[in-house]
C-alpha cells in the first residue's frame, strides 16, 4: 500500500469518525430535550389542568373523558370567584404580610451572615454550628409555645407574629449568606478599612451590593413562602377582615360559601399564583446567579 492509499484511508477513517461522534452528539442531545421536555409537562400539566378548569362550566369539570380545551369558555368564572369572596382584601394582606417579611429577611440575614463570615470572634464557628443544628427543629415543636407567647404580647388576630420573626434571621437564610459572602475577596473589606470605613459601612458599600443574586434569592423564597403560607394565618388570624389569599382559597370550599365549585376554586387559584409566576420570570437572571456565581464581580 502505497503513501497516497494509506493518506486516503485515514482521511476516511478520521470522517468516519467525525460522524460517528457527530451522530452520537445529535442522539444525545435529543435525548436530554426529550428528559427536559418530559419532566417540564410534568410540572406544568397542574397549572393547565387549573387554567382549563377555571374556564369551564359546572358539567364540564365532570365530563369523562376530561375537557382539555373548555368550550364555551366561561370567562366569567374569574369575577364572580374574587367578588364571591373579599379576595382583594385577602391579596392586600397577604402583601402587607410579605413586603416587610422580605425586608426583614434580607435585612436581618445579612447582618448575622455578616457575623459569622466576616468577622472574627470567639466560638463563632460554634455558634454558627448551633445556629444550623436549629433546622432540625420542626415548627411543630415551637408552634404551642410561639402561640402562648404571641398571645401574651396581645399579638394574636394582628398581623405581628407573621411579620416580626422575619426580623430575627433564619437559619437557612444564614447558611446561604454566609456561604456567599465567605466568596468576596477578603482584600477588599481590609482595603476599606485601612480606608476607616467602619464594618457596618463595609457591610452596606461593599458586601451588599456585591451579594445582590444571593438578597435576590433570600427575597423571593421568603416572599414565596409568606405568600403561600397556610398554617401561620390560619393559626394567628381568625378574623375575615384579617384573612390572606390561602385562607381565601380555603373558603371556596366551604359549603357555606360555594358548594366547592370547582370552577371558580381554579380561577381563584390562577389569581393566587400569577403574581409569584410573574415575579419569579422577572427575577429568574438574578435568581441563578445567586446559586452559581460566586460573588466575585469584574
Amino acid at each position: 500500500m502505497n503513501s497516497a492509499t494509506r493518506t486516503q484511508s485515514f482521511f476516511l477513517r478520521q470522517l468516519v469518525t467525525l460522524r460517528t461522534d457527530r451522530y452520537r452528539r445529535v442522539v444525545a442531545r435529543i435525548a436530554l430535550y426529550l428528559f427536559a421536555a418530559a419532566f417540564f409537562t410534568a410540572y406544568v400539566l397542574p397549572l393547565v389542568w387549573a387554567l382549563s378548569t377555571s374556564l369551564k362550566s359546572e358539567p364540564q369539570v365532570y365530563r369523562v373523558p376530561p375537557i382539555w380545551i373548555p368550550n364555551p369558555m366561561v370567562w366569567k368564572n374569574y369575577p364572580e370567584a374574587l367578588t364571591r369572596v373579599p379576595f382583594g382584601r385577602y391579596i392586600l394582606n397577604t402583601l402587607k404580610i410579605a413586603v416587610p417579611v422580605v425586608f426583614g429577611a434580607v435585612l436581618s440575614n445579612a447582618i448575622v451572615a455578616y457575623g459569622f463570615a466576616r468577622l472574627r470572634w470567639r466560638y463563632r464557628d460554634l455558634f454558627f454550628y448551633i445556629c444550623i443544628a436549629t433546622m432540625m427543629i420542626p415548627f411543630q415543636v415551637t408552634m404551642i409555645p410561639l402561640f402562648i407567647t404571641f398571645t401574651k404580647l396581645n399579638w394574636v388576630n394582628t398581623f405581628l407574629p407573621l411579620i416580626v420573626p422575619a426580623f430575627f434571621a433564619n437559619p437557612w437564610n444564614t447558611f446561604l449568606l454566609r456561604q456567599f459572602f465567605l466568596t468576596i475577596p477578603q482584600e477588599l473589606s481590609d482595603a476599606a478599612r485601612v480606608d476607616g470605613c467602619s464594618e457596618w459601612g463595609i457591610l452596606f458599600r461593599i458586601i451588599l451590593p456585591l451579594s445582590v443574586p444571593a438578597l435576590a434569592v433570600v427575597a423571593l423564597f421568603n416572599f414565596m413562602g409568606a405568600w403561600n403560607d397556610y398554617l401561620g394565618p390560619l393559626i394567628y388570624l381568625n378574623r375575615d377582615e384579617l384573612y390572606t389569599v390561602s385562607i381565601g382559597l380555603s373558603r371556596f370550599q366551604a359549603s357555606e360559601h360555594t358548594s366547592a365549585r370547582w370552577p371558580w376554586l381554579m380561577a381563584a387559584t390562577v389569581v393566587t399564583i400569577t403574581p409569584v409566576l410573574v415575579l419569579f420570570f422577572f427575577a429568574q437572571r438574578t435568581f441563578i446567579e445567586g446559586i452559581t456565581l460566586t460573588g466575585i464581580k469584574g
